[in-house]
């Protein structure tokens, strides 16, 4: 077996090996190539597994995104995707190799952080990935849709997607960089109409928001069938806009149900609501996934609300790795250098990857046995180091 690094020439080939992976025939692009979620693909930070005779088996691929780290620090982070090998020729080590490969690649290119959406929650642990955001829906019934409070002095406009594309593309710009989690949305992937709606051209209706100067601070891309109103994404950094674009959908004629997909966690919607049981959550679930591949840059790249020293042990078994590593917060500002001291908390750089970006707190993977922490009060120092100012999110697909 061959892994090599693919180029152009190999789309047709990637393409289509990675929809055989998955069972799945390919959907036409449209006469620009665009309308389909490969049309941003990066060839040139793509991966292919090839037989001795030259037939690609496998593939994986890479993304050049920004991720907002805790503090509204923006980093660069490589989103893996495309991840797949065919049935003939699973457990056979392809999908190790692959990884490998990727991995080492990525850190050539100075890469620090990789992401990626899993398909399965048993896959990529063992390569050094933990779920690091978690997304839901929330279902509304109108009839039960009432308010107890109006807050929102801005206006309302609907619009079809055909006609809003840039204002999409700069309202969710500004949104991501407020919000830990969020990824970017480079502008080629609008242009091309790649991923899901609102990014690719289906048919939609787009609620956009204007505050009181007519600025647009935020929007609702939504579909209605059959009576349920769906919404795609709800984008805005303002909970007040967000109560907005809400009792708009929720006010919508015919409608008997709306389904806000990816509702942030610890939202303050269902508070909103006249009567709370209203909002029923459904299908919490795993998003992003983050995979820290130099430790120290990572963690001295995010924001910290507190200040507090922490001695991490971090064991790296996928890329054969261990280190031990003395964080220092000191306003808000890290700095993480090799230490011989005695160790806080002694993890797995998978469970680092949960814990970065203030997600999940340190103590509930202590309580669930992966984390061993040394002394009491290092579990104390941890929660509050590494806790985010909101719980980070994602809702970009990839």
């Amino acid at each position: 077996m061959k892994i090599r690094a693919t180029t152009a020439q190999d789309l047709d080939v990637f393409v289509d090996t990675v929809h055989t992976a998955f069972g799945r025939f390919l959907e036409t692009p449209d006469e620009h190539g665009g309308g389909v979620w490969w049309s941003a693909l990066e060839l040139d930070r793509g991966v292919m597994a090839l037989t001795d005779s030259g037939k690609a088996v496998g593939t994986t691929a890479a993304y050049s995104f920004e991720l907002t780290l805790p503090g509204e620090v923006v980093v660069p982070a490589a989103g893996v995707t495309s991840v797949g090998v065919l049935p003939t020729h699973r457990r056979q080590g392809v999908l190790t190799a692959m990884m490998r490969h990727q991995l080492a690649e990525l850190r050539e290119r100075g890469d620090f952080l990789a992401v990626l959406l899993a398909s399965e929650g048993t896959i990529y642990g063992r390569f050094g990935y933990g779920p690091a955001t978690h997304t839901r829906r929330l279902t509304v019934q109108r009839s039960q849709s009432a308010f107890r409070t109006h807050q929102d002095t801005g206006s309302i406009e609907v619009l079809k997607r055909s006609e809003c594309g840039d204002v999409l593309e700069e309202v969710y710009d500004r949104y991501r960089r407020t919000q830990a989690g969020a990824l970017s949305r480079p502008h080629r992937w609008w242009a091309l109409g790649a991923g899901k709606p609102p990014v690719a051209p289906a048919p939609r209706y787009v609620a956009v928001h204007r505050d009181a100067d007519g600025v647009a601070d935020g929007y609702a891309s939504y579909a209605l069938t059959d009576g349920s109103l769906v919404i795609d994404e709800t984008i805005t950094s303002d909970d007040a806009v967000f109560g907005a674009l809400a009792r708009f959908v929720l006010g919508h004629d015919l409608v008997t149900e709306v389904t806000f997909k990816h509702f942030p966690t610890e939202h303050p919607l269902r508070w909103q609501l006249a009567d709370f049981r209203a909002g029923q959550l459904s299908g919490e679930t795993d998003w992003l996934w983050v995979r820290l591949l130099d430790v120290p840059r990572a963690l001295t790249a995010r924001g910290y609300l507190g200040d507090g020293d922490l001695v991490l042990e971090v064991h790296d078994p996928f890329l054969g790795e261990h280190g031990r590593h003395l964080l220092t917060v000191r306003d808000g500002k890290a700095e993480c250098v090799p230490t011989d001291r005695a160790p806080d908390l002694s993890l797995d750089v998978r469970d680092l990857g949960s814990i970065y970006l203030g997600g999940t707190a340190p103590s509930t993977l202590i309580r669930a046995g992966h984390v061993l922490a040394h002394n009491p009060n290092a579990v104390q120092i941890a929660d509050a180091l590494f806790r985010a100012a909101r719980p980070p999110h994602c809702l970009h697909w990839f």
